[in-house]
């Protein structure tokens, strides 16, 4: 038997966790396991002992990171009324927006899992399975705007696709601190091109509202 499935699933989250704020803080390659240790609660031959590797460590917590991204989005999206709403929920939750610590410690992750996944080839499957899953979301939120008459007519999975895509691309500059893209222009920009492709109206008023949901000031 794996000796990490031996390890209770609440502490193996917990470690997961961990690791998962120290790379978004520091990076993958200035991450090291006593630093995960400390903010578990536990011992780096702990770590060890039940993942295996640091390399694996890491892995697994990128993976985490991600995942728990799409099930807080789904329950998010369960409480909301309108396809429209559960779109700009969407695009919010995907930018850095806020002044938490972690809001842009979130993308990091997202970076480093990319960059990883170049040379990991599990880490590569999961990477692929994670795009497919948020632009299945995406598609899917657009479709049932579509069935109630909130969107236009368009090809959902393409739209996704160039939404995705956006999303992505702005996210790096944004971290990189570029001077003409923060996380609000992030934010403006790709709502601007999801009112444009699928035909809806936003308004100023819409744009403080999402923005003031997400603690923008």
């Amino acid at each position: 038997m794996s000796p990490r499935k031996t390890l209770p699933e609440a502490r193996r989250r917990q470690i997961l966790e961990a690791a998962a704020q120290v790379i978004g803080e520091r990076g993958l390659c200035d991450t090291r396991i006593v630093d995960v240790a400390k903010r578990a609660g536990a011992s780096p031959g702990l770590v060890i002992y039940y993942f295996g590797s640091k390399d694996r460590v890491l892995a697994e917590a990128l993976a985490y990171a991600d995942e728990s991204f799409f099930a807080d989005a789904a329950n998010k999206l369960s409480t909301l009324p309108s396809a429209r709403d559960q779109l700009v929920e969407l695009v919010a939750s995907s930018c850095p927006l806020g002044s938490a610590p972690g809001a842009v410690d979130s993308w990091v992750l997202w970076l480093e899992l990319w960059a990883r996944a170049r040379r990991d080839a599990e880490v590569g499957e999961h990477r692929a399975r994670l795009d497919q899953q948020w632009r299945k979301m995406l598609a899917d939120t657009v479709r049932a705007g579509q069935k109630a008459g909130e969107f236009g007519r368009l090809d959902p999975d393409g739209f996704a696709i160039r939404l995705a895509a956006l999303i992505d691309g702005l996210a790096i500059v944004v971290v990189l601190g570029d001077p003409e893209v923060d996380a609000e222009r992030m934010f403006d920009l790709c709502m601007e091109t999801c009112a444009r492709e699928l035909g809806f109206e936003w308004t100023e008023a819409d744009r403080a509202k999402a923005l003031a949901a997400h603690a923008v000031g």
